[in-house]
């Protein structure tokens, strides 16, 4: 069993009490547009960080990688930034889910937080919202969950006014 921390459009804030709800976690996972390198690296020595760039995340964050896929438990993953949703996905992303198969999509960018059961793919898409004051976005939004071998379970949503 894996406890999940997931947010995405930080642009650079981490929200004081992210640690917190963060604390149980076995790893986070942030869905791009970090904002700068300090940020990953508090994120990355408070708990093992997972994560994909963002279309604002530049030079010294490039090192990640656009999209990553991979298994968490028994659950295939595969997260990018800017992803869409079902029915209306990002270009590329029909045909990236056709080949990866993945059980859970995750993607940011929208700074709306949504979690969609995709019937068609036969996937649950994720995306956290956004964990930054950057964006047109009301309220500052990340979660929790639990991957326990190929169940997710447990979505807990934080939610906080900008």
């Amino acid at each position: 069993m894996r406890r999940i921390g997931l947010l995405s459009d930080t642009h650079g804030f981490l929200h004081p009490k992210l640690f917190s709800f963060f604390s149980e976690c076995d790893e986070i996972w942030h869905a791009g547009d970090i904002g700068n390198i300090e940020t990953a690296d508090k994120l990355a020595t408070f708990k093992p960080l997972r994560a994909v760039y963002g279309n604002i995340d530049g030079g010294a964050l490039r090192y990640l990688k656009e999209y990553e896929s991979f298994y968490c438990e028994n659950v295939k993953v595969l997260m990018t930034h800017i992803g869409g949703y079902p029915g209306r996905y990002a270009k590329g992303i029909n045909q990236m889910i056709r080949d990866e198969k993945p059980k859970l999509f995750i993607s940011g960018h929208s700074h709306i937080l949504k979690v969609i059961n995709d019937k068609k793919n036969n996937l649950l898409h994720i995306n956290p919202g956004a964990a930054g004051k950057s964006g047109m976005h009301n309220k500052i939004t990340f979660l929790r969950f639990t991957i326990d071998k190929d169940r997710i379970q447990d979505l807990e949503i934080a939610e906080f006014n900008r």
